[in-house]
């Protein structure tokens, strides 16, 4: 079975993705900006013991052991963040499955971020995935803990219950209409943050967006999670009801999305920007069943392997940009062919 972000789920026509992540402290070791070198490997070195033991099918790897494209392409992934992929230190590490459904990154922000991925809208589930993970992990390793605030974290921001749920959502739509500010400002007022898809301080990426809360002190678990899904349904009910007005134009609404897929699929260069805004219009087109050359997996496939190195990881070996350009294209006929 393919992994997660390569399948579609639940309300995956707006939601691409779900992930729940635990900032979690150890006991008696600084905040991770005020470790040393012997803390961080101390951290690295308690995980490394008890992973046999926490089941999942859970493996350490060290990031010194990882190569910088396969770095970039967890990245694309949304598996790690791009901040701990550059970082340059021994004792940074993850514990990831095969189904890269979790993955736990070692001494990045905090000293562990537990993290569960699923495919579309899975957020009770998932929530209920992380904790049965965290509770786990807890009885092998004692957590910073305060009984006034909750779990302590190296960021204000996180401290309680260190959770925050991030949604990934795709709204051409609302984009098309002029819509998205008034929802942006609707998710604000809800107590949520907006983002691009990569998280704080990024750009949005084909009309992709990353919905996370912002409280995870005075509120426990299963009220984030519903409160996630409240704004989570509002956001899908909205881009549906976006798609339904552009709809009502047919043949000027047919013409832009069959453009964007004419050169998508006819192009002998594409950058990686033009590439994925292509593929939104795309994406939206399978969608609403306007565009039926494609099934939900080949798009999945396209947006994934055609990002800069995914595609390198596909050919197996480095590129130029220029060189990424065309075997990209390459790659979107192989795809669209296949």
């Amino acid at each position: 079975m393919s992994n997660w972000y390569l399948q579609n789920g639940k309300d995956s026509d707006v939601v691409i993705s779900t992930r729940v992540r635990l900032a979690r402290n150890l006991e008696g070791f600084p905040f991770e900006n005020e470790c040393n070198n012997e803390d961080k490997n101390n951290i690295l070195n308690k995980v490394e013991e008890i992973v046999p033991s926490l089941g999942y099918g859970l493996n350490l790897l060290k990031l010194k052991n990882i190569d910088p494209i396969s770095k970039m392409s967890l990245v694309e992934e949304h598996i790690i963040s791009p901040e701990f992929a550059k970082k340059d230190d021994k004792s940074t590490g993850i514990l990831l499955n095969k189904e890269e459904n979790i993955c736990i990154m070692i001494n990045e922000e905090d000293h562990l971020r537990i993290q569960t991925f699923s495919e579309g809208s899975a957020i009770e589930s998932l929530t209920n995935f992380a904790i049965e993970l965290d509770e786990k992990i807890e009885k092998k390793l004692s957590y910073a803990f305060s009984k006034k605030y909750g779990f302590l974290t190296a960021c204000p921001t996180n401290v309680g219950t260190g959770m925050r749920i991030s949604v990934m959502v795709h709204l051409p739509a609302l984009s098309e209409t002029g819509n998205l500010n008034k929802l942006f400002r609707i998710i604000n007022n809800f107590g949520m943050s907006i983002r691009g898809v990569y998280g704080e301080g990024s750009q949005s990426m084909g009309d992709m967006y990353q919905i996370s809360n912002n409280q995870t002190l005075g509120i426990n678990e299963q009220e984030i999670a519903k409160n996630m899904q409240a704004i989570t349904d509002k956001v899908i009910e909205q881009e549906r009801i976006a798609r339904k007005y552009l709809g009502k134009n047919k043949l000027r609404f047919e013409d832009k999305l069959y453009r964007s897929f004419g050169i998508l699929k006819n192009a002998r260069l594409l950058s990686s920007t033009e590439c994925i805004n292509l593929l939104s219009d795309v994406k939206l087109g399978t969608d609403m069943g306007i565009i039926r050359e494609l099934d939900d997996a080949k798009v999945k496939k396209l947006f994934l392997y055609t990002k800069p190195a995914n595609l390198q990881k596909y050919y197996g070996n480095e590129m130029t940009e220029s060189e990424r350009d065309s075997k990209r294209t390459e790659l979107i006929r192989q795809i669209i062919s296949n």
